[in-house]
């Protein structure tokens, strides 16, 4: 029987890009707005880009989905990846416009990149992924990357890789069954497609 592949739909504007990208690696996503079926998913994608608050307030407007991604990621263990902002909302918090609580699965907190004289903000294009400790998922190459906020992770533990914008920034965070991607894979040809592959056939 095939995988449940649930794909969350709460409004994030890179939703179908990142469908599209999950096709072409080889899954069947289901675009869902349903908790029941986020509850039974085999695996779940939370996509996203735009300003952490608003994004946290679209995904907790939906009656019953942050306890259901908690019950199937905490309480089953299926595998879960989030992309951009998908991953900033698993910090303790956002900082933009004042503080707004994220998910709190991986501590530490979003806050905006300090432009420098030889790099600006936001971090737009392509740039490198390093590994910072080895992971399924994680390997050296080049991603795409858009954003102006950082995730500061508390745990070093929890970097599975950093960037370079001004100094290393991260790339991709990882505790468990739970990674998450700065970086868009939909965004990133042979090297993203590749990634979202890897994670389709994941087994932490």
């Amino acid at each position: 029987m095939p995988e449940t592949i649930a794909l969350i739909d709460y409004g994030a504007g890179n939703l179908r890009s990142v469908e599209n990208a999950l096709k072409a690696a080889g899954g069947n996503p289901t675009v869902t707005a349903d908790p029941d079926l986020v509850a039974r998913a085999d695996r779940i994608v939370l996509p996203g880009v735009g300003a952490f608050a608003a994004c946290m307030a679209g995904l907790s407007a939906i009656e019953g989905m942050v306890e259901a991604m908690n019950g199937a990621v905490h309480g089953r263990g299926a595998p879960f990846l989030g992309v951009c902002v998908g991953m900033q909302l698993l910090a303790d918090a956002g900082l933009e416009h004042g503080r707004t609580a994220g998910l709190g699965w991986i501590g530490g907190d979003v806050r905006l990149m300090t432009p420098g004289p030889d790099f600006k903000v936001p971090h737009m294009g392509w740039n490198d992924v390093v590994p910072t400790r080895d992971h399924a998922l994680i390997v050296p190459g080049e991603a795409y990357y858009l954003h102006s906020y950082i995730f500061d992770v508390a745990d070093p533990a929890d970097r599975l890789a950093t960037t370079d914008h001004g100094g290393a920034i991260t790339a991709a965070v990882g505790r468990g069954n739970i990674v998450g991607a700065q970086f868009h894979p939909e965004k990133s040809q042979a090297y993203g497609l590749a990634f979202l592959a890897r994670f389709l056939t994941w087994k932490p």
